[in-house]
């Protein structure tokens, strides 16, 4: 409290850049140091300027704990959507969010001008069963308009008790306003889900990617191959609106279908320990089997690793429409008293070199979003990576044992019948995949 005092008389300014100074080799050799340290004091004063007015002029009498915290989130918030400065409820907040053991609604999120905007809604979900879609703006949550929130204030408002009921207001292309009524429910991600269609076709949906996704997609086939009598002839992999997840979750599923030496994926940022190659495991538990993989505005992150890969490797036919275009890597930082800093460290890059990072991944095919329903076709705005101002993970439950998880979700799938195969014919994706695939077995491929 003595240096803020210390403030009001002007001398801050010349204790706290004696102690910066430090840090900078003050004894610069060189005409460009002495010009950067120069530029350095001259920015520091601007903010003690700054900071010493708020103290002295502000209407209301202001905790300098909350202007420095402030002032760190906006830095950090300035680098790009994904660097944050976590207090220590977001802090909490975050944790819970990894754990999965928490009452929400299950969409990830971002901030998108002055309102929140879904990414995409997370599969089986109250979100997801309500009908959110990625692209809808949130404009009010119960009677609290959304402009001017921060993301965190909308993600606690959404957030509460299981079983507990919220109305949250969505403005989608195209179609007036409404309300739609959701009941927060435990957020348990089923990751993994496949079927099995006609003419030896298999169809896998990943959802996200978590540690155990690998062994659940290979044991998913395993049963699919049981249930068809015979070995696939193909396979269809859906990544459509998954938002990503654990890295190696990522890694581990591309090595299920490569079976060349080479990389997944790798990341390059400044420092050392932010380069990263992920090597190829050869062995293709699909044989060479033809494969498709689907993709939409909403696959991001770990979902557009796995593409980008199959893709580079020549082992799958991407179709859909250009993916999302996260490709950055986030490092968290524990901080004393409870924060958190989740900073930008690298970017990742396909086996090719190919930057994911606000370009996405182009599909091979490219595919427009129509029904093959007789139905009004809905919009969905496109959102990108270059359009966010800030953005929140998805809810992953890492914190869960392995065969926790597995148990977990082999419960919720067990409750799934054939309305879901009968949805998916109707699926104008998954409909071009099919015909795809159908062609490329009569030529042997």
């Amino acid at each position: 409290m003595i240096l803020f005092k210390i403030l009001k008389n002007s001398l801050f300014l010349a204790i706290f850049t004696a102690i910066i100074g430090l840090s900078f080799q003050v004894n610069a050799k060189t005409s460009t140091e002495e010009q950067r340290l120069e530029e350095f004091f001259k920015d520091l004063e601007e903010f003690t300027v700054v900071f010493s007015d708020i103290k002295q002029l502000y209407v209301d009498d202001v905790d300098n704990k909350e202007l420095f915290n402030n002032a760190i989130k906006g830095m950090v918030s300035g680098l790009d959507p994904h660097s944050v400065y976590l207090e220590p409820k977001e802090q909490k907040s975050l944790m819970e969010s990894a754990s999965g053991k928490f009452g929400g609604l299950g969409i990830v999120i971002s901030k998108k001008d002055e309102g929140i905007q879904v990414i995409s809604p997370i599969d089986d979900t109250p979100a997801y069963k309500a009908g959110i879609q990625a692209g809808d703006l949130i404009v009010k949550i119960g009677k609290k308009l959304v402009r001017g929130m921060s993301l965190e204030d909308g993600v606690d408002l959404m957030r509460g008790e299981p079983g507990t009921n919220i109305q949250i207001t969505i403005l989608r292309k195209n179609q007036k306003p409404f309300v739609v009524d959701i009941t927060r429910e435990i957020i348990t991600i089923v990751t993994v889900k496949g079927y099995l269609l006609d003419d030896d076709i298999g169809y896998v949906r990943v959802s996200s990617f978590q540690g155990p996704t690998a062994n659940l997609l290979k044991e998913t086939i395993k049963k699919l191959v049981k249930e068809n009598g015979s070995f696939l002839k193909s396979l269809i992999l859906d990544l459509r609106n998954n938002p990503g997840g654990v890295l190696n979750g990522a890694v581990d599923v591309s090595n299920l279908f490569i079976d060349k030496a080479g990389l997944v994926v790798y990341t390059e940022g400044r420092i050392p320990s932010s380069k990263l190659k992920f090597k190829t495991e050869r062995g293709d538990i699909l044989l060479d089997s033809p494969m498709v993989v689907l993709i939409n505005e909403g696959s991001a992150s770990a979902a557009e690793i796995v593409a980008g890969a199959l893709q580079d490797h020549k082992r799958a036919i991407i179709m859909g429409s250009t993916s999302f275009g996260k490709g950055s890597v986030q490092t968290i930082i524990e901080l004393d008293g409870g924060y958190g800093l989740k900073v930008t460290t690298a970017r990742y890059y396909t086996p090719n070199g190919r930057s994911i990072q606000a370009k996405g991944i182009v599909p091979d095919i490219e595919l427009k979003n129509i029904s093959l329903e007789n139905e009004k076709e809905k919009s969905v705005a496109e959102i990108k990576e270059t359009d966010l101002a800030g953005h929140l993970e998805q809810e992953t439950p890492d914190n869960m044992s392995a065969d926790e998880i597995v148990d977990s979700q082999e419960k919720i799938q067990a409750s799934l019948d054939k309305k879901a195969i009968e949805k998916l014919k109707k699926d104008y994706f998954v409909h071009e995949a099919t015909n795809l695939l159908k062609a490329l077995t009569v030529l042997g491929k």
